[in-house]
């Protein structure tokens, strides 16, 4: 007998420790090469680690949400023939929205890997298991048709759309005493953490401002009615990229981010602007980089491709990061006014609200207009409230005029 330990891989750029996220596996269970043990996240990567060995787990690092040291063991295995611990090597990163595996030297490859029997526990992604949770579905009652066994978001789609709905009180009406108690790990814990650090780091300034988006949203239609077949659809949004790009050039001092530990700003010419973007697994920011070199349908097309690749968990860690500006919208829930909390380093974010038709009086009578208020979210330390009052008045007057929009120069 051998006993072969899995150590925590190190992902590069100065990690030095993973949370585990995930385990798929127990002290005791019997585990086959190839299988995915578990799930570790730095904070941009989640990385899923196989096991290169056919053995039984004789131990494990520590519970999901601990935190383990780069290249310390995380899992022994006892195998059937003397082997020496190794440390896997070839991990590839990805956004926390993908969880790919490590790649691990070893021999050839072997024969496919057949799907898990059902006494074992199905093998998920992390992603597709909170959309499990979040769905109420039980995975072992879901048919798996990803590769070696792994149930994919679509089978618990397929299993919501044909499964059989939980039946309900005879009376109507019944106590409810069950608590649940939920660790934050993962992404979810990511974001709190980051959340923290903005508000208690960043004296932040909100200003809001309503915008009348007539204008710009009967231009929007009719751009939207003659575009070409290989344009996407038009929304607000590429329209205010485009504004942010004209105004930073007036105010460049909101396009930066500062560093407060070391006391410096950086100020960018390139405008980098980050799209808060929800997906399954949380809160993401895909960057749409140089808005400062694209037009309209060009703004459009690759924001949304990055959205698209937020959701799918497709995402690379560069279209996840350096953004210099964010802009924060929820569409159609985007309520009256919001207080955004500026995405750190970056010293500025643009809410978006929702667009509503309201009785504007025009100096002769009220008139129905379609207006949208834009609730904007300053480091207080670098922009003063003037020049943020100016900042979102020269947006506004960009999207009430949008030929302006269109003016080089």
């Amino acid at each position: 007998m051998g006993e072969f330990i899995i150590k925590m891989p190190d992902v590069g750029e100065g990690v030095a420790e993973a949370e585990i996220v995930e385990w798929h596996v127990k002290t005791g269970d019997p585990v086959r090469e190839d299988m995915v043990i578990a799930a570790v996240m730095t904070d941009k990567a989640t990385v899923e680690i196989p096991s290169p060995v056919n053995g039984t787990v004789t131990w494990l690092a520590g519970e999901v949400g601990d935190r383990i040291a780069v290249k310390a063991p995380l899992v022994r295995i006892e195998t059937a023939g003397d082997v020496d611990e190794v440390q896997p090597v070839g991990i590839s990163q990805t956004p926390i929205a993908e969880t790919p595996k490590a790649e691990i030297a070893k021999p050839a490859p072997a024969a496919p890997t057949p799907a898990p029997a059902p006494a074992e526990k199905p093998l998920a992604a992390p992603s597709v298991r909170l959309f499990a949770r979040e769905s109420g579905v039980d995975l072992r009652q879901v048919q798996a048709t990803g590769p070696a066994g792994r149930i994919l978001r679509e089978d618990i789609e397929q299993f919501l759309g044909h499964g059989t709905a939980p039946a309900t009180a005879k009376n109507g009406f019944a106590r409810k005493t069950a608590t649940e108690e939920i660790k934050l790990t993962g992404l979810r814990r990511r974001i709190a953490e980051k959340m923290v650090l903005s508000t208690s780091r960043i004296p932040h300034i909100t200003y809001v401002e309503e915008v009348d988006m007539t204008a710009l949203e009967e231009l929007r239609a009719t751009m939207n009615g003659d575009r070409r077949a290989d344009h996407p659809k038009l929304t607000v949004l590429p329209f205010l990229m485009r504004a942010l790009v004209k105004a930073i050039s007036e105010q460049p001092d909101v396009n930066a981010t500062f560093d407060d530990d070391a006391g410096i700003i950086t100020r960018y010419s390139a405008v980098h602007i980050g799209i808060a973007t929800q997906t399954p697994a949380g809160l993401t920011v895909p960057v749409v980089r140089h808005a400062e070199a694209r037009g309209i349908w060009d703004c459009a097309a690759e924001m949304n491709r990055l959205a698209e690749a937020a959701r799918s968990g497709t995402a690379t860690r560069d279209e996840l990061s350096g953004s210099t500006i964010t802009i924060s919208s929820l569409g159609a829930l985007g309520g009256i006014v919001s207080t955004p909390i500026i995405n750190r380093p970056e010293v500025a974010i643009i809410g978006v609200n929702k667009i509503a038709t309201r009785p504007v009086w025009d100096g002769a009578q009220f008139v129905p207009r379609k207006m949208m208020n834009l609730s904007s979210s300053f480091d207080h330390r670098i922009i003063d409230g003037w020049d943020a009052a100016n900042f979102v008045q020269r947006i506004r007057t960009l999207i009430e005029t949008p030929a302006l929009i269109f003016i080089e120069g």
